[in-house]
């Protein structure tokens, strides 16, 4: 589909994890031994994968996923549901035997909650499948996004893909692995919160701009990262790079819940330098778009269509 300005769409594939969501609203979490009774219930398309790639979707780019789903009814509920928001699935593998991933989540009056997340398919998605996936790709894509919340050896596949093919790549590094081979790799573009980097990078993001811009370029360099990008919730967001640091503020709202705002972020970010914006405005749309999405419940359906966040920058979408 082609963007309301009548131009080309840009170009974005997504390898990452594919989860079908369980709710269950109580008053109070369950202890060890206890039954509680749900006063409601819900199910949601979640997965930070589909998630990301969603919110590109949804600013007209041309999304593509990688990645799994069981030969299940979640499974097919699941292609569904990407077509329905226009993103190509045919890189999404049907695991025969193996459930979706699904997440159980339990959310309490408070607002705490209790999450028990089951991989299924999407720990079957492999290195060769990434790799196959995006030779396949006709046009190649401009950009390729990941996260550390697939099997290691596939998120390291689809950015070695992109660096060899001359396609940006986008490392939300979210979870937070341990065992990720920084510098084994050139890394365009590293998206973390302020907690991710602090673990990723040893400083929190205010000691990072406190550094001489020798020693934060050597550190980038070191990680093999050429871009590194941190959120800080309503703070504004940060980018480093060997040449610049760039603050670009948040768009202030009064979130009603935060869960999928990363995910957003990523997604919006994608797009917009698919399309060759500059940081700038990639940052302050990829903000806005995150801030518009804590304004109503769950993580895919609060996400903001492109008009959204045009109305607010009062530009054409």
């Amino acid at each position: 589909m082609k963007t309301s300005s009548g131009s080309i769409p840009a170009r974005v594939v997504v390898v990452g994890t594919l989860n079908v969501d369980f709710i269950w609203q109580v008053r109070d979490l369950p202890r060890p031994g206890h039954t509680v009774i749900a006063t409601a219930a819900q199910r949601e398309f979640g997965g930070k994968g589909a998630n990301q790639a969603v919110a590109a979707a949804r600013q007209g780019a041309h999304v593509a996923l990688i990645g799994a789903v069981g030969d299940d009814p979640e499974g097919r509920a699941y292609r569904e549901h990407l077509r329905r928001e226009h993103i190509d699935d045919t890189g999404v593998t049907g695991v025969a035997g193996v459930p979706t991933g699904s997440a159980q989540v339990v959310v309490n009056a408070a607002a705490e909650n209790l999450i028990v997340v089951h991989a299924g398919a999407n720990g079957r998605l492999d290195a060769a499948a990434v790799t196959a996936a995006l030779d396949r790709m006709q046009p190649a894509p401009g950009v390729v996004v990941t996260q550390l919340e697939s099997p290691l050896a596939a998120a390291i596949a689809a950015l070695r893909w992109a660096a060899q093919h001359g396609a940006r790549s986008v490392l939300n590094a979210s979870p937070v692995r341990d065992d990720f081979p920084w510098g084994g790799q050139p890394l365009d573009v590293v998206v973390v919160n302020e907690h991710e980097c602090a673990a990723c990078f040893g400083h929190a993001p205010d000691a990072l701009t406190c550094l001489a811009a020798a020693e934060r370029a050597a550190l980038l360099r070191g990680k093999g990262v050429r871009h590194l990008i941190v959120t800080q919730g309503s703070e504004p967001t940060l980018l480093f790079s060997e040449s610049e640091m760039l603050s670009v503020p948040t768009h202030a709202v009064q979130p009603r819940d935060t869960v999928g705002a990363g995910d957003t972020f990523a997604g919006v970010l994608a797009t917009r330098l698919a399309e060759g914006a500059g940081w700038t405005e990639a940052l302050r749309d990829a903000n806005i778009a995150a801030a518009l999405s804590t304004l109503a419940p769950g993580a895919q359906t609060a996400m903001p269509l492109r008009a959204a966040i045009a109305a607010v920058t009062r530009r054409p979408a």
